[in-house]
C-alpha cells in the first residue's frame, strides 16, 4: 500500500474455497506471525476449516490479499458456535479497520446459518486487540488460560506464556447489537485491572521482558479471581497515556451455556 492509506471500504470481503486462496492465507500467515515451521497453519488447514462448517473469509484490495479469518466450528455444554482461531492482517493495513471488516463478516455468516455465539482466545496483554475486541465488538470474557498454546515461536510473543482469554461474542445479543449500532451499553464496573502501554515495548526487549512476565503474572491473578466471583470483562477503556484498562462487573446478559 502507498503512503495514502486506502480506505477501509475499498476492501472487498469474500469466502475463500481454492487452493491458491489457501496458499495466499499460508504466507500471510508467516508474514503477520513468522512462526517457525512447527508453529505453521498449512493449506490443507484452511480447506478443512472451508469444508467442516468453519470459516475462511479473506479481505482483499484488488486482487491482493491483505487480511484473512479462519474460524472452527465448536460444541460446548451442547451449545453449537464457531471458534475464530485465526484473524491476521498485513502489517500496512493495520489500524485501517481491515479487523473489524472480517469480524463483522464473520457474524452475517454465522448469523445466516443459525449460530449466535462466536468465541476466540487473544492475549490480554495486547491492548488494541482487547478495545477491538470489547469497546468495538461488544465481546464478553470470564474465562483465562494459561500458557494455551505452550512455546511460541512467534517474535510477537516476546518468549513469555501465551496466556488467552476466551471472547464471547453473543451474536444477537442487545450488548452487542447496541455497540455495533455505534450507541454505548450500560455497563457498571467494580473493579478494573490495569495493562501498561509500555508493555509491548518490555516484551521485545531482553532486559525489560521480566517487567512484561510480572504484569502478565499479576494480572492472570486479578483476572481469574474476578471470574472465580462471577464477575467478566464487560467494557475495555484506553488512557490518554495509552495504558489499557479491564472494566470488571456482572454481565447483566446470562445467555447460552
Amino acid at each position: 500500500m502507498s503512503g495514502t492509506q486506502t480506505k477501509p471500504d475499498a476492501i472487498r470481503i469474500e469466502a475463500l474455497t481454492e487452493f491458491d486462496q489457501f496458499d495466499q492465507c499460508v504466507v500471510l500467515q508467516d508474514a503477520v506471525w513468522g512462526y517457525d515451521l512447527s508453529g505453521m497453519m498449512t493449506q490443507k488447514v484452511f480447506l478443512l476449516a472451508s469444508q467442516i462448517g468453519g470459516q475462511v473469509l479473506g479481505a482483499y484490495e484488488g486482487d491482493t490479499l491483505v487480511g484473512y479469518a479462519m474460524g472452527l466450528p465448536g460444541v460446548r455444554n451442547g451449545h453449537a458456535y464457531l471458534h475464530s482461531h485465526h484473524l491476521a492482517v498485513l502489517p500496512e493495513w493495520r489500524n485501517a479497520g481491515v479487523g473489524r471488516r472480517l469480524k463483522l463478516a464473520q457474524r452475517d455468516d454465522a448469523i445466516a446459518r443459525g449460530i449466535d455465539l462466536m468465541e476466540w482466545t487473544f492475549d490480554p496483554l495486547e491492548i488494541k486487540n482487547s478495545y477491538l475486541n470489547f469497546a468495538k465488538l461488544g465481546a464478553i470474557t470470564r474465562r483465562y488460560k494459561h500458557d494455551f498454546y505452550g512455546n511460541s515461536s512467534s517474535p510477537l510473543h516476546g518468549g513469555l506464556p501465551t496466556d488467552r482469554i476466551f471472547a464471547e461474542w453473543w451474536l444477537n445479543s442487545d450488548r452487542v447489537c447496541r455497540v455495533l449500532a455505534g450507541e454505548s451499553p450500560v455497563i457498571l464496573p467494580t473493579e478494573h485491572v490495569e495493562v501498561p502501554a509500555e508493555l509491548a515495548d518490555w516484551k521485545s526487549s531482553d532486559e525489560d521482558r521480566p517487567k512484561a512476565r510480572a504484569v502478565q503474572a499479576a494480572n492472570a491473578d486479578a483476572l481469574e479471581s474476578a471470574f472465580a466471583r462471577g464477575l467478566a470483562v464487560i467494557g475495555y477503556e484506553r488512557t490518554p497515556q495509552g495504558d489499557g484498562r479491564f472494566l470488571l462487573g456482572q454481565w447483566d446478559e446470562p445467555l447460552g451455556y
